[in-house]
């Protein structure tokens, strides 16, 4: 029987980096190990794909890399859970080998569409509006693709699994995986949160084979045991119960103590995105699915912002050449000079305005859409640009809160920040500033593994309800609240310029597609 002394090893593997964390059950960190990792290797454009035994290395040496480093006997830990990136699939025979590199949720090729929609559906997804948005999902299904194009390797597949699932095998030797997990282009009934039956829509969009799925489990219940293999090449102690989790946007949810419907959580990852949880299931976007949440049979609707806080490093890369040399003579992290840079910028950037569609969306923004930047004046400097990325940002994520709210009819009282971006005390002030909310930083910067833990501690009974462990385990760091007269200046500005961008570009950005043949016509 575990004590709440004891540890909860999670395992966080994410687009960047590998963490292994270990907490207590007061969801306080009592050791961590961070190991960077490249996202993926493209050997054509648009192509984005890594080999899965470099996750599994990665993560056993982070592993391996955090008890070489912890003061107390692994003994003390108790149990294991996994949180891992979105939608980044791997083909696996019925060892656990995999057939070729994984296609990272980043990757950009796209496949024909030959069987769906057709006739009768494709006509009504027309005259709803939505024809658009399902042949993208079906252009851009992995599975399609590998259909299409590497036949030989789909019929040899005997799993075809998340990334999380494939690394619950290597952990485990199970193929299970968590219905927390389930999110991209896969054969899943989001609203019964189970496979989708046969004549689903999605099987006719994603059309995987029945015996190449894995078993799904809910949040919190038993994927499998560590197994020998496993403990001698991660250093993990044969035999740990591991417990299933969500994925890392999920888990940032329940790490931020968010599962009421009125307290909104923002992501600012490479992903930006706004999340609400509800018990009842909704589209935000008609077609657009709410995901699994990591508090079994909860939902997140999201609206996401694709490249986020991407823009931030294309902005360093692009313009910030100095500041990233200051910062590595001084041993200084680079996001501390660019939030210096902009202390002084007064709200609203003087006037520029920034549209965040550096990568198109399908509905919001359509197809078309593409970032734009307004109001350029001599006044204007890098460090005003910067602040109108953020400032972007943030509009855009406001914008996606309020389409929620009109959709579910909740109003939000308070917003939650977690991802990189929420350790930029700018960005944080701006975002109560935007949204007119009070906006807190969860006590700890690792909320997907925190999350996870949650998870791993109610299914071990230290806690009887997700409501006690996240009293217990989740608390604020620091709020912030609104400043009136920047308030009024964000006001204006998005409801009289940012808002009416869109709208006014929009047949620009049809004529820039039309003439350059970019972004793609779907």
């Amino acid at each position: 029987m575990a004590e709440k002394t004891d540890f909860i090893l999670s395992l966080d593997v994410g687009t960047q980096s590998v963490r292994a964390v270990i907490f207590d059950f007061f969801g306080n960190i009592k050791a961590v190990y961070k190991q960077e990792i490249k996202p993926y290797y493209s050997v054509k454009p648009g192509w984005a794909e890594q080999d899965p035994e470099y996750f599994w290395d990665n993560l056993a040496l982070a592993c391996r890399k955090l008890f070489s480093e912890i003061n107390f006997p692994k003994s003390a830990i108790k149990s294991v859970t996994l949180t891992t990136q979105r939608g980044t699939v791997v083909n696996s025979d019925n060892n656990g080998k995999p057939l070729r590199p994984a296609i990272i949720w980043l990757d950009q090729r796209q496949t024909q569409t030959h069987k769906y929609p057709k006739g009768i559906v494709k006509a009504s997804l027309r005259m709803i509006n939505m024809k658009e948005a399902v042949v993208y999902a079906v252009k851009n299904a992995e599975c399609n693709w590998l259909i299409q194009n590497d036949i030989d390797i789909w019929e040899k597949t005997e799993k075809y699994l998340y990334l999380s699932g494939w690394l619950t095998y290597k952990l485990t030797g199970n193929f299970t995986d968590s219905v927390g997990n389930m999110v991209g282009y896969m054969p899943f009934d989001y609203k019964k949160q189970k496979w989708a039956a046969p004549g689903h829509r999605n099987r006719k969009m994603f059309p995987v084979e029945g015996d190449k799925l894995c078993k799904l489990v809910k949040p919190s219940e038993i994927l499998g045991y560590i197994t020998k293999k496993a403990s001698e090449k991660t250093g993990i102690p044969e035999g740990l119960t591991v417990y299933a989790a969500a994925s890392d946007k999920a888990s940032e949810v329940l790490g931020s103590g968010v599962f009421s419907p009125n307290i909104a959580c923002l992501s600012y990852g490479t992903t930006a995105t706004v999340q609400t949880t509800h018990k009842k299931y909704y589209e935000v976007i008609p077609f657009f699915p709410a995901y699994p949440g990591a508090v079994h049979d909860y939902f997140n609707t999201e609206i996401m912002i694709y490249r986020g806080f991407w823009m931030i490093n294309w902005f360093k890369e692009e313009f910030g050449c100095k500041e990233i040399e200051i910062a590595e003579k001084n041993g200084l992290p680079a996001e501390q000079l660019f939030d210096d840079m902009i202390k002084d910028i007064p709200a609203g950037s003087m006037g520029l305005t920034l549209q965040p569609y550096w990568s198109p969306g399908v509905k919001i923004p359509g197809s078309e859409a593409k970032g734009a930047i307004i109001g350029f004046g001599d006044v204007h400097t890098r460090a005003h640009i910067y602040k109108a990325i953020l400032e972007g940002l943030a509009y855009s994520l406001k914008d996606g809160l309020e389409r929620t709210e009109k959709r579910t009819k909740i109003k939000t009282e308070k917003v939650i920040v977690s991802g990189g971006g929420s350790q930029s005390e700018q960005a944080m002030q701006m975002t109560a500033d935007i949204f007119n909310l009070p906006v807190e930083r969860p006590h700890t910067y690792e909320t997907s593994a925190l999350g996870a833990a949650v998870n791993a501690a109610v299914g071990m009974k230290i806690y009887n309800s997700y409501e006690d462990a996240v009293k217990n385990m989740c608390r604020t760091g620091k709020t912030y609240t609104p400043d009136k007269n920047n308030m009024k200046i964000y006001d204006e500005l998005y409801n009289k310029i940012y808002k009416k961008m869109y709208g006014r570009l929009k047949k620009l950005y049809h004529n820039i597609r039309d003439i350059t043949g970019y972004p793609e016509k779907i």
